[in-house]
């Protein structure tokens, strides 16, 4: 019997046959030259020709594809097409008589270099500049470009990791769950596994062991995978079966516990496509609306007007309900060139998100006065939150400018210890508070979110990081103020937006812990609601007060689990 044990990022249970994805292809060997006699401008030639066979597959795929896969394959196929790879390749041709296969790889290196070097979100594309690469010198070689294998019967793939051109391809009626042995929580993989709703585990070291066509079963709300199937977990499987079978529902109007208390559950979202779909699963609002959709890849700030459109058309779709808009959070994983610095040495701790308005205050200004001129346009409740806040200051300048165009209520992402632990000055200076999950463990576990390697680390079960929500909480009853109508824990309103509230079981803690609010990816809605509804706001305390007092984030898991059964009975 083996078992092993990676990161759960998102849930269900399987009891499948392993296949293991295709090898990447092989590097050529190092100085591989011309044959005598070749032509080098011919063997150059061949690289434009091969790289536009690829970019025209990623394209038909991309075709054939729809929501956030199809926009992966898109930006796949422009990285294709990409003259600074093909005619960095053809240079090494040209001067240094290298083979068509090795110069694309010495010159897939150099811009895969280039971009890791950037960091943040530059060094995540870093990976695609690689999987374009492989591509090119597959199409050269007249090999097929590794992938997905292609099979009709159901499996459990296996893998290193997947490029995003693959995992925005699969199919989920065939790839029953994914296994790799890399990758972390906030990695491509992890987050299009959620938004299929595929059962998935990253940062499974040792799964290579097990060869192709053994039978598993994957427990992805707990990250184990074992070889030794029992009885017990084919009726775990078969409860999961019948979920997506019978997939649970959510009406909207908040979610109501046994004691009667209601909870809102919102939707995270990232423009007017987003808000459609979200008011569709009858979110209730909006908890999470990322304007970052607007300003990334580009290189000239949008105008008012253009933001203000593109707002507005997200307000559309909550006439009368809460939308929460987060000002820009540029920097760290999502630099700008008119906005941040590229060569700071570490842009996670860097002038990110609100800090860029320090030196840069017209982004923001004019972002305000966008989001102004739309909620006056609009129906929809607007509240406006800032990112990566540290000090009261930063708060009260923050809510000041909102002040100053009638934009209420203002209110602040909590994303750092600091921010947490003196939460009840912050909300003495503003009107709410939203958990960012993501950032929250990153910056408290001291552990980059994008490394597989710290993905263990990287885990919102931290009873560090679920100690920080709880000293928010805490700190939003002393700041005083009005209750937003849900809930009785917070006199101002702290919500969580980060992927915790998706959990179902996080889901529990974090409302005995006083949030009042839960924001999400719509497809969370139903299961969240589900679990909700069978405990009361006291036992969620007391699941809340064991996950806290839990000495590792494995053993806080468990004990929440324990006192969930109903997790196991609808397969999570």
């Amino acid at each position: 019997m083996s078992q092993y044990t990676g990161v759960a990022v998102s849930p269900g249970r399987v009891v499948g046959t392993v296949r293991t994805m295709a090898p990447p292809v092989a590097e050529p060997p190092v100085g591989e030259k011309l044959p005598d006699g070749t032509d080098p401008q011919a063997e150059s030639s061949r690289i434009a020709v091969a790289a536009e066979v690829v970019q025209k597959a990623l394209t038909h795929r991309a075709e054939n594809t729809e929501g956030d896969g199809k926009a992966v394959l898109e930006a796949t196929a422009q990285m294709a097409a990409d003259p600074s790879l093909t005619q960095t390749a053809q240079g090494f041709v040209l001067a240094g008589n290298a083979s068509a296969e090795r110069a694309v790889w010495e010159a897939g290196d150099q811009v895969a270099s280039m971009l890791e070097g950037l960091g943040g979100y530059m060094a995540e594309r870093a990976a695609d500049v690689k999987d374009v690469r492989g591509r090119i010198v597959a199409e050269l070689r007249g090999e097929q470009a590794p992938g997905i294998p292609d099979l009709d019967e159901p499996f459990v793939l296996t893998a290193t990791d997947l490029a995003p051109a693959d995992t925005a391809t699969l199919d989920p009626s065939v790839v029953i769950a994914l296994v790799t042995s890399d990758g972390g929580p906030q990695s491509h993989t992890a987050i299009l596994a959620r938004q299929l709703g595929l059962p998935a585990i990253v940062a499974a070291k040792g799964i290579h062991d097990l060869a192709g066509g053994t039978e598993v079963f994957v427990d992805a709300g707990f990250g184990t995978i074992t070889d030794d199937v029992t009885d017990e977990h084919r009726r775990f499987a078969e409860a999961w079966s019948e979920l997506q079978r019978n997939p649970l529902t959510y009406e909207g109007g908040g979610v109501e516990l046994t004691d009667g208390t209601r909870m809102q559950l919102l939707a995270n979202i990232g423009g007017a496509k987003d808000a459609k779909a979200a008011a569709e699963a009858h979110a209730d609002g909006v908890g999470l609306f990322r304007t970052e959709f607007l300003f990334l890849d580009r290189e000239d700030e949008p105008s008012v007007e253009e933001q203000t459109a593109a707002y507005l058309e997200a307000f559309e779709s909550f006439p009368g309900k809460k939308v929460v808009v987060r000002t820009i959070d540029a920097g760290a994983d999502k630099p700008l060139p008119f906005l941040t610095d590229s060569e700071e040495p570490n842009p996670a701790l860097g002038v990110r998100a609100y800090r860029t308005s320090w030196e840069k205050r017209s982004v923001l200004t004019n972002q305000l006065d966008a989001i102004a001129a739309a909620a006056k346009a609009s129906e929809a409740k607007a509240w406006v939150m800032a990112p990566m806040i540290s000090t009261t200051e930063d708060t009260e300048d923050f809510v000041a400018l909102c002040r100053e165009r009638d934009l209420a209520p203002a209110g602040i992402m909590v994303e750092t210890p600091s921010a947490a632990v003196t939460a009840d000055r912050q909300l003495a200076a503003c009107d709410f508070a939203s958990i960012g999950t993501n950032d929250l463990t990153q910056y408290t576990m001291a552990a980059d979110r994008m490394l597989g390697t710290l993905a263990h680390l990287n885990n919102p079960w931290q009873p560090a990081v679920l100690s920080l929500v709880k000293a928010t909480c805490e700190g939003a009853r002393t700041a005083g103020g009005d209750p937003d109508g849900f809930g009785e824990s917070a006199n101002k309103p702290v919500g969580v937006c980060g992927e915790a509230a998706g959990d179902p079981g996080l889901a529990v803690v974090l409302v005995g812990l006083g949030v009042n609010s839960l924001s999400m990816t719509p497809r969370s809605l139903p299961a969240v609601a589900k679990v909700l509804s069978t405990v009361s706001l006291d036992q969620a305390k007391q699941l809340a007060a064991a996950a806290v007092s839990a000495p590792t984030a494995d053993k806080a898991r468990d004990a929440v689990r324990a006192g969930l059964p109903i997790l196991g009975e609808i397969g999570l």
